[in-house]
């Protein structure tokens, strides 16, 4: 429902220079047109650092409580990074569930073809949390079979800080409801990286092509590196004391993108009323009032 709210919101947000503002799923208000994005998200963003290679040897826990160096779920197949925090109020939750019905419709197997590996950017997030997410989207995913190619860590603040860094994910910290900084503004993306560790494609937003996907991992299997994509980037949850509840930023939608949406639809309703038209136009009775009617 969130996804869909934010799509609906797209030809209203067109050009680079309007903002818009979402409040929780159902509750809909527009922000005033702003040149400059919202000072909240100073520092969050994505920045494509294809090629780059992650720091394998950072620690962090998995979905079982165990450490484990990053290099652990490397040197034999590409993986899918994620990285998300457990407690999100939405984004989030958006990003894994677009990754996980697409991988759906991909026939490569985690765990055998690749791997999925979430991170949390949120040091005070345990192995509980990230245990309960793990069986949230193993099951979402419909194969139990393929737990071991899934794996949901925590890590210290250090090593996410070195994590974010290699990856280009921009996020700050933010007041929840209760004033404290419990919550986080940051962008949606997915990342392919190689089996040597090294950033191959980002995949933005939260839903995925499994075409996309599927030709990414293709790609990175082989050590390939892709292009950069546009940065259509949605932007999560921030709480605003002013009104006291939560709404969702959505930023800078890529413009050439949204001014196809809309040439399209414009397109397809001009089609539409002219098809309309010719519907109720009265037939064509010929040039006296008493002649058979004409077809043709």
């Amino acid at each position: 429902m969130a996804a869909a709210t934010a799509l609906a919101l797209c030809p209203a947000i067109l050009t680079p220079s309007l903002m818009a503002q979402v409040s929780r799923y159902d509750e809909k208000q527009m922000a005033p047109a702003s040149d400059k994005p919202p000072e909240i998200l100073k520092g969050v963003g994505i920045a494509q650092r294809l090629n780059e290679q992650l720091p394998l040897g950072l620690t962090f826990t998995d979905d079982a409580g165990k450490q484990v160096q990053l290099a652990s779920y490397f040197g034999k197949r590409p993986a899918i990074l994620a990285l998300v925090y457990y407690q999100c109020p939405m984004l989030c939750s958006e990003e894994m569930n677009g990754l996980t019905a697409a991988l759906q419709m991909v026939s490569f197997v985690p765990g055998k073809d690749f791997s999925v590996v979430v991170v949390s950017i949120d040091p005070t997030e345990g192995t509980d949390l990230a245990a309960a997410k793990k069986r949230t989207y193993l099951k979402r995913y419909g194969h139990p079979e393929t737990a071991e190619g899934w794996h949901f860590m925590t890590g210290t603040q250090e090593s996410i800080d070195a994590l974010t860094k290699a990856v280009g994910f921009g996020y700050v910290k933010i007041p929840g409801p209760d004033g404290k900084l419990t919550q986080f503004a940051h962008a949606s993306s997915i990342q392919i990286v190689t089996p040597e560790g090294k950033l191959a494609q980002y995949y933005m937003g939260v839903e995925y092509s499994p075409k996309d996907l599927r030709l990414g991992l293709i790609e990175a299997s082989a050590n390939r590196i892709g292009s950069p994509v546009d940065n259509i980037l949605t932007y999560c949850y921030h709480y605003d004391p002013a009104v006291n509840k939560h709404t969702l930023i959505i930023a800078r939608v890529v413009q050439l993108g949204g001014l196809v949406t809309v040439f399209t639809l414009g397109g397809f309703m001009l089609a539409m009323f002219r098809k309309d038209s010719r519907h109720d136009d009265p037939p064509d009775t010929g040039s006296t009032g008493t002649g058979t009617k004409v077809n043709g």
